[in-house]
C-alpha cells in the first residue's frame, strides 16, 4: 500500500534551504516566507497538495513585496479612484523613488559639502509649471496645505468664506472644522446657492486675515446660482486664497470648468492651495503657490515642520513635473477610438467567453471635475465575474451596471491589456 502523502510533509528547514526559497527570504524576510511554507505544509497534511509541490506552492503564494498591499488593475472607469490610491505614478516617478530610496542629496550641497535647501528641485519644477507663482512650498497633502496657510495667516483672526463653499471632503472631514482646528474663525457670507461681492464687502474688517475660495470639487450646484471670482475679490484689500483641490496646474480642454493654479493666480489670488496627486498625477502632497512673501511666511511657520514631506515624495513629485506625461494625463487624453481598438483586441483574445464590447462613461474622480463624463469603452462580462476578478492576481476592479460586470479601459494603461485578458480568462467568464 502506498504511504499516506500526509506523512511525508517536507521538513521546514529543508524547504527553507531550497535556493529559490532562500532567495525569496532575502528579498521578503524570513518570517513572511516561513509563514507561506507553513501554509503549504498544512495543505499537504489536508491532502490538498502533493508533498513534492510544497516549494512551488510556497513561491506562488509569496507577494511581490513585503507588504500587505496588493496590485489592482483599475477598470472602474474612475481615473482617480480614492480607494485605489488615486493617481498611479509614471515610470519616471517610480525611477526617482528608487534613487531617493537610498542615501541621496535631499538636503546636501554636494559642491560645498554643507547643508543645502530641501526640495529645491521640486520648487523649481513647480515654478516652471506655474509661471504666475512667485514661490512654492510642498506639504504632505492638500488639506494640510490649507490648514497651514490658515494657521500662518489667520490664527486668532477671521477668514471670510461663502456658505456655499463650506464643503465636506473625504472621510467626513469638513472645511469649517479644519480651519477652526488651527485657531482661525470663519465669517460666513451669502447663501448656499448665491453669494455676491457686496456680501464679502460687508464682512471684511480689521480682523479679516484673508478671503477664502474653495472649489466644490466633489459636487455641483446648478440652477439659480451666483459666485464671485478671485478677480473681483482681489480688489477688496485683503489677500485671496483659493483652494482648487484637484491639482490642475494649467487649463485642460476637456475640463473647462475645473480651476487651475496658474489661472487663479493670474486672476488675482495671492495664494493657491492644491493637491500634488489627483489631476497633477504625482504622489500625495499639498501645494502652496503664489506670493513670495506669503509663501515664505508659511514655510517658516512652526507647524510647517509637522507637515514636511519625505524624500520619496519630493523625488516622485519632481519627476512627475519634469518627466513624460503621467498616466492620469495620458488616460484623460486617450481618444475613444483608441479605447475601442484595445477593447476589441482584448475581446478577440477571449473568443468563446461571454465577453462583449460596450460604450461606457468614465469620470475623473478623486474630488475632481464633478459632473464631467468622459466617453469610454468597456468589456462587458457576467456579473459573478466581479468577485472572481477581485480575488485574482493581480486583482481587477470593475463596476457593476445593468446586471453586468463592466471593465472600463479609460483608466487602464495599454501595457496592462494582456494581463487583463489573462485575468478575465482565469475568472471564468463562461459562454
Amino acid at each position: 500500500m502506498a504511504s499516506d502523502p500526509r506523512r511525508r510533509v517536507p521538513r521546514t528547514d529543508a524547504v527553507l534551504a531550497d535556493p529559490r526559497i532562500a532567495a525569496a527570504a532575502v528579498r521578503l524576510g524570513k518570517p513572511l516566507v516561513k509563514q507561506a511554507v507553513t501554509a503549504a505544509q498544512q495543505r499537504v497534511r489536508e491532502g490538498a497538495l502533493p508533498p513534492d509541490d510544497v516549494v512551488d506552492a510556497t513561491l506562488a503564494a509569496l507577494p511581490r513585496a513585503a507588504t500587505t498591499l496588493r496590485p489592482v488593475l483599475n477598470a472602474t472607469g474612475v481615473l482617480l479612484h480614492t480607494n485605489l490610491g488615486r493617481a498611479p505614478l509614471g515610470e519616471a516617478a517610480r525611477d526617482a523613488i528608487g534613487v531617493a530610496a537610498g542615501t541621496c542629496d535631499v538636503e546636501l550641497d554636494l559642491t560645498t559639502g554643507a547643508r543645502g535647501p530641501r526640495g529645491a528641485g521640486v520648487v523649481d519644477a513647480l515654478l516652471a509649471a506655474v509661471p504666475g507663482a512667485g514661490a512654492a512650498h510642498v506639504v504632505n497633502n492638500g488639506a494640510a496645505a490649507l490648514a497651514l496657510v490658515a494657521a500662518t495667516l489667520a490664527t486668532g483672526r477671521e477668514i471670510v468664506v461663502s456658505r456655499g463653499e463650506l464643503v465636506e471632503i473625504g472621510d467626513g472631514f469638513r472645511i469649517p472644522d479644519l480651519i477652526e482646528s488651527v485657531g482661525a474663525r470663519l465669517r460666513e457670507v451669502g447663501t448656499t446657492n448665491r453669494t455676491h461681492l457686496a456680501d464679502y464687502e460687508r464682512a471684511i474688517g480689521p480682523d479679516t486675515a484673508f478671503v477664502l475660495k474653495v472649489h466644490p470639487s466633489n459636487f455641483t450646484v446648478t440652477g439659480f446660482t451666483s459666485a464671485v471670482g478671485p478677480a473681483e475679490l482681489a480688489g477688496l484689500g485683503v489677500p485671496v486664497v483659493v483652494d482648487i483641490g484637484s491639482g490642475l496646474l494649467a487649463p485642460h480642454p476637456l475640463l473647462p470648468d475645473e480651476p487651475d493654479a496658474d489661472g487663479m493666480l493670474a486672476a488675482g489670488a495671492a495664494l493657491v492651495t492644491a493637491s500634488g496627486d489627483k489631476l497633477l498625477g504625482g504622489p500625495q502632497a499639498g501645494l502652496i503657490l503664489g506670493d513670495a512673501e506669503l509663501v515664505q511666511r508659511v514655510r517658516r511657520f512652526p507647524l510647517a515642520r509637522a507637515m514636511r514631506v519625505d524624500k520619496l515624495t519630493l523625488a516622485a513629485l519632481e519627476a512627475t513635473l519634469r518627466g513624460p506625461v503621467p498616466p492620469v494625463r495620458s488616460a484623460l487624453d486617450t481618444p475613444v477610438a483608441e479605447l475601442r481598438v484595445r477593447a476589441e483586441a482584448i475581446a478577440a483574445r477571449l473568443a468563446g467567453l461571454d465577453v462583449g464590447v460596450v460604450d461606457s462613461q468614465a469620470t475623473v474622480g478623486g474630488g475632481g471635475a464633478p459632473g464631467v463624463r468622459l466617453p469610454s469603452v468597456a468589456l462587458s462580462l457576467p456579473e459573478p465575474c466581479a468577485a472572481a476578478l477581485r480575488a485574482g492576481t493581480p486583482a481587477v476592479l470593475g463596476r457593476l451596471e445593468g446586471g453586468r460586470c463592466l471593465l472600463d479601459l479609460r483608466a487602464l494603461a495599454p501595457a496592462d491589456d494582456e494581463t487583463l485578458a489573462a485575468c478575465v480568462r482565469a475568472a471564468g467568464a463562461g459562454p
